[in-house]
């Protein structure tokens, strides 16, 4: 097969016109050529860090959205789901990926559950650590959370870092805000990457300690407009990112060819773009994917320009599984795998008594970020307990068990806007608990005891309007195609902002809440929880 166009060589920084000859799935010939093409061709992009599971979507239909989008690997940590099913959620996972000619990168996760903190439905120790690191399946020790354990030597966390230097794999790292002296002792325990900067220093701090800085452009965590400098700084030190993306973003606004765009508009050398796309994470992860080099596997993309970037067709190892704006492969359908044991609640469950003359304690959530505040708020006597209060946008959060019948945890939070009505979901990170933030109790209950009827789920409930988007793969994602769930989320995500929200992706941000590792208050299913002081606090100022 000859393939030809403008050539993209992102190793030696040139373009020029030329024809691939691949054979068996290689590049066996690079062929310089005098007639000028319109096209360029250029190697696939890479996602240096995703939960596939953020997407809703199986692999094997996560692949049938991004294959199109010009990715044609994706480095992925699967510890959502492991939080959920342990090591089976990670079989799932690669099973799955089997079944779609997308090039997924597994890693280990290291921290399931997240924290001692929360319940979760799985739990990899670090012996199942080691084992999954021995794999030839397995190529990382995903991000390692745990930077408190990690800096105060515990000696868990240490066995799983001991395991990849072992098997001479990398480890990703978490550490948002961290930095100093706590810094170099992350750093030193062989750290190598990091998604979680959220400025350039912060970001200079972690190279500066031989840390890789991953730029990440999600649906709800957005650093590109932030850390964008550091492609003139630090080129050499950057991989691109989603971490966490919903389907309906990377159909309206793509994948990691959005992310190159945002940068074309921004003045960045293309080949600078490209290297943090491409190169960078093949080098750093050793990954078995095409850079367009002769012997390389026939990885690569074709583009109208080096403006608009709009991907014409992709290949993966020799095969076309994209052009003509269609997908060139299809998958089998994924059989559902899950861990849901509650029954529906009522309202009476969720009721916070008014103390007289006490405030409390409520998260300030923000857009586009992951990090907390901690506000405290005077609530107003409601026949003697505390409910929401749209004029002051401090709302009831709820946050339930998943795995078994237990009391629900309340708190409040600011900034998601509600003026009506509820929103829930199952996907919440890490353990995947139930949460919900809502008006009425009412409301917030329908909203949850939808998704406990479906074992998972995203949903809403206004008075009588009410609908549910299921999630039967372990309460995170559905089988169904993208482009239907990127539908269903749309309407979910109208309706919430239609009853006040002013967030771009309510469901994803509410998701977030209880991320007991992401600074500064959040709520797990066993209470309110500081993660400054990584400890319970109370609802109740003293």
């Amino acid at each position: 097969m000859r393939i030809q166009g403008k050539i993209v060589d992102i190793v030696n920084n040139k373009i020029y016109n030329g024809i691939l000859v691949i054979d068996s799935g290689k590049i066996k010939k690079i062929e310089h050529a005098d007639k000028e093409f319109t096209n360029y061709i250029l190697p696939g992009l890479v996602d240096s860090h995703v939960h596939i599971e953020s997407s809703m979507l199986t692999p094997s239909q996560f692949s049938k959205l991004v294959v199109p989008r010009g990715t044609v690997a994706v480095v992925t940590d699967p510890h959502e789901i492991a939080n959920v099913m342990g090591v089976d959620g990670v079989d799932y996972m690669i099973e799955d990926a089997r079944h779609t000619p997308l090039k997924c990168f597994f890693g280990a996760p290291s921290c399931v559950p997240a924290t001692a903190f929360e319940t979760s439905g799985g739990l990899i120790n670090a012996e199942e650590v080691d084992n999954l690191l021995q794999r030839e399946d397995i190529w990382f020790l995903s991000e390692m959370m745990n930077f408190p354990g990690v800096i105060n030597r515990d000696n868990e966390v240490w066995r799983k870092i001991k395991s990849a230097h072992k098997a001479g794999k990398r480890i990703d790292g978490h550490a948002p805000g961290v930095v100093g002296e706590e810094l170099k002792k992350y750093a030193a325990a062989g750290i190598s990457s990091d998604h979680e900067c959220m400025t350039v220093q912060e970001a200079l701090d972690k190279i500066k300690n031989g840390i890789t800085v991953q730029i990440r452009e999600g649906s709800a965590a957005k650093n590109f407009e932030a850390l964008w400098p550091l492609f003139n700084t630090q080129p050499d030190d950057i991989m691109l990112c989603t971490d966490d993306s919903h389907p309906d973003e990377i159909i309206n606004k793509g994948h990691i060819d959005k992310i190159i765009r945002l940068g074309l508009a921004k003045g960045i050398d293309l080949f600078k773009l490209l290297r943090a796309a491409i190169l960078k994470p093949i080098v750093h992860y050793n990954l078995p994917v095409g850079m367009l080099r002769e012997g390389d596997p026939a990885d690569f993309i074709v583009v109208d320009t080096l403006t608009n970037f709009k991907v014409l067709e992709t290949y993966i190892d020799g095969v076309k599984v994209f052009g003509e704006e269609k997908l060139m492969f299809d998958v089998p359908l994924s059989a559902p795998i899950n861990n849901f044991n509650i029954k529906p609640i009522n309202a009476d469950l969720i009721k916070v008594p008014y103390k007289s003359g006490k405030k409390i304690r409520v998260i300030e959530a923000a857009e586009g970020d992951l990090f907390t505040k901690e506000k405290h708020y005077a609530p107003t006597n409601t026949d003697g307990y505390i409910a929401s209060n749209t004029k002051d946008d401090v709302l009831k959060i709820v946050v339930l068990n998943r795995y078994k019948q237990s009391p629900p945890v309340l708190g409040f939070i600011n900034n998601i806007g509600l003026k009506e009505g509820a929103i829930a979901c199952s996907v919440a990170h890490d353990s995947h608990n139930l949460i919900a933030v809502g008006v009425r109790d009412e409301d917030i209950v329908k909203a949850l005891n939808q998704i406990i009827t479906h074992k998972g789920g995203i949903a809403y409930s206004a008075g009588t309007d009410a609908d549910c988007l299921p999630l039967e793969v372990a309460g995170l994602m559905t089988a169904k195609a993208g482009d239907e769930v990127a539908r269903t989320y749309q309407k979910l995500n109208k309706k919430a902002q239609q009853m006040g929200s002013r967030l771009q992706a309510p469901f994803m941000t509410l998701s977030f809440m209880s991320l007991l590792v992401i600074p500064q208050l959040k709520i797990g299913d066993k209470g309110l929880f500081d993660v400054d002081t990584f400890s319970f606090t109370n609802l109740y100022v003293e």
